[in-house]
């Protein structure tokens, strides 16, 4: 199986400040408090605070007003994952963890190996066999350790999380103990969005694979709705490779649960890999965001997102890798099903190419 899961890029740079900072961090003579606090101005210096424009080339193409694009490419490698790696990497330093792990097909594993070596925690990513990804060798040059194992990205998941828990490392997977922090990590992109717009959208469009992304991002909103900062919670759009993501289908046929798919019935490509599961470890939490907002699901082809790719880099220049515009492509479907009277609508792009 040859995929290319993930960004086009090698550098993955951070600031030289931000470099400074890491030798401090990475110095255990220093206090911990001090290293902390060394490495939160990491975080802030680095991670978030991503874009968010107005697609007005978009809006004239597609005959909808007020299209917003929140541009999570503006992290260091390059993807929303940026964001829950350098979350847990300042909750393993605090718990005083002297290594993570986790597993990944690509672009996870980037954001991972990036956080942990800006920290000087040791850092091991478990790949499946099978899978192939260009950013293996970032992974290296971050100095982290790639370790194989059999099975699908799921069974590798739960193997990974077993040798963490008898080995005593930090697990960094999804579905487990760190559940939380990882949603909490993903709402800030909400507040984000709300600091731009001064209020929430009719409809914010997500990608959603694992369904930690849109789970996220609905807490963020119901928090500042809760807290009286916004007039409404919007209406959340997830968006998945056709057929092949449990939580799309699960919520197209009226389940109260997410219904793991058949992992025989799953075919990875190119484009739709970092869509793709059988078993999606936050699906419950993904379903319980559209249900309470009222929200929508799509299955989105290898071929819309080739050409909305396209279409992105020719009308917005943006140059976003395909599988991340599956929730723009849905919120123009709605669109186009549903004629929108003037109003906000957010899609999040999560990758760049």
């Amino acid at each position: 199986m040859d995929l290319k899961d993930g960004v086009k890029t090698s550098e993955n740079k951070v600031s030289s400040e931000a470099r400074k900072l890491s030798v401090f961090v990475c110095d255990q003579s220093n206090s911990i408090v001090d290293r902390l606090e060394s490495y939160e101005d990491i975080i802030s210096l680095e991670v978030g605070d991503t874009g968010l424009s107005r697609a007005k080339t978009l809006e004239r193409e597609f005959d909808i007003r007020q299209l917003y694009i929140k541009y999570e490419g503006d992290n260091p490698t390059g993807t929303q994952k940026d964001r829950i790696a350098f979350a847990q990497l300042y909750d393993a330093l605090r718990r005083e963890y002297d290594t993570v792990s986790l597993a990944t097909c690509g672009n996870y594993g980037v954001a991972m190996a990036l956080a942990a070596n800006l920290a000087g925690i040791n850092c091991k990513i478990y790949i499946p066999e099978s899978y192939h990804t260009d950013r293996i060798t970032e992974m290296k040059e971050l100095n982290a350790e790639i370790i194989r194992l059999p099975g699908s990205y799921e069974d590798v998941v739960v193997e990974s999380s077993k040798l963490a828990e008898k080995n005593d490392w930090y697990d960094a997977n999804p579905g487990g103990s760190n559940t939380p922090l990882q949603i909490s990590a993903y709402s800030q992109i909400a507040l984000e969005i709300f600091e731009d717009l001064g209020d929430a959208p009719k409809y914010c469009a997500v990608p959603v694979s694992n369904g930690t992304l849109i789970a996220g991002i609905f807490r963020g909103f119901v928090s500042l709705y809760k807290r009286g900062k916004t007039s409404r919670i919007p209406r959340m759009i997830a968006a998945s490779s056709s057929n092949k993501n449990p939580i799309v289908h699960s919520f197209l046929l009226g389940y109260d649960h997410c219904k793991d798919l058949s992992p025989d019935l799953i075919k990875e490509t190119k484009l739709n890999e970092p869509l793709i599961n059988w078993h999606s470890f936050d699906g419950e939490e993904a379903l319980y965001a559209l249900r309470e907002s009222n929200g929508e699901a799509f299955n989105i082809s290898d071929k819309k997102l080739r050409e909305m790719t396209a279409i992105l880099n020719k009308k917005e220049g943006f140059r976003i890798l395909p599988a991340a515009t599956a929730g723009l492509i849905a919120l123009l479907e709605l669109d186009e099903k549903m004629n929108f009277e003037s109003d906000r609508f957010v899609a999040v792009l999560t990758a760049k190419n």
